[in-house]
């Protein structure tokens, strides 16, 4: 996100809205962390290890889910956005984790997608996207002058909540997934942003109640703000 180097050249890009999820294990000595590696050759950090994530659709919107967001995460995300726009976001890290590494974060339902929804195969095996367990824990803003411009938030969710402890094949984005306790996932080659996240959940995890943090850019130089 904060990696690639300016052009520029470029006319203005809007942020698009996106999201990210950090699913975690507590289940061994020291938690770990999901993170794939994304295919090499690809335009958008190629090689890069990162989190599951990916930018916002209509159909975010629109599905439905078996739990909504949990009141604390609710709150925290109505400062950044709309309360649909929220939903919709948890929904877009739902999704996108289910279609980078197959997980599922969601519980047994019926629900009712068309047939071109990107959320066509999650409820077509029988599930709905549960929103209540996942946590705001950051948010932020690619800088000016690249090709590609995400608003991003990140979320974290337990791997309690997945269907399912091992990744399926995916939609071939990510060509290798693991999970890494902080340590490891800090040896990888991540993107600067992702590193960053990285660092603040990893305290989280021994500090409740942390500020969220907000990075950001303006007139070039990098902010880190609160939520």
């Amino acid at each position: 996100m904060i990696d690639d180097a300016p052009d520029r050249s470029l006319p203005p890009i809007r942020p698009k809205d996106a999201a990210t999820l950090l699913v975690i294990r507590r289940d061994g000595p020291v938690p770990r962390v999901l993170m794939g590696r994304r295919v090499g050759g690809h335009a958008f950090m190629p090689d890069k290890w990162v989190f599951p994530g990916g930018r916002i659709h209509p159909s975010d919107f629109r599905v439905p889910v078996a739990r909504g967001l949990g009141e604390e995460t609710a709150g925290a995300l109505a400062r950044t956005c709309t309360i649909e726009r929220a939903r919709a976001l948890a929904a877009t890290a739902i999704r996108e984790t289910f279609e980078e590494t197959g997980l599922i974060v969601g519980q047994r339902g019926e629900g009712q997608v068309s047939k071109s929804s990107e959320w066509g195969e999650f409820v077509g095996a029988g599930y709905l996207p549960d929103l209540a367990p996942l946590e705001f824990v950051a948010r932020a803003i690619t800088p000016p002058l690249r090709t590609r411009r995400f608003d991003a938030r990140f979320f974290t969710v337990g791997a309690e909540h997945l269907v399912s402890l091992e990744p399926g094949a995916g939609s071939g984005e990510l060509d290798e997934i693991a999970w890494f306790d902080w340590e490891a996932a800090g040896g990888l080659d991540l993107p600067s942003i992702t590193r960053a996240i990285l660092g603040e959940v990893a305290l989280r995890e021994s500090e409740r109640g942390r500020a969220i943090p907000y990075h950001r850019f303006d007139r070039g130089k990098h902010r880190l703000l609160a939520v």
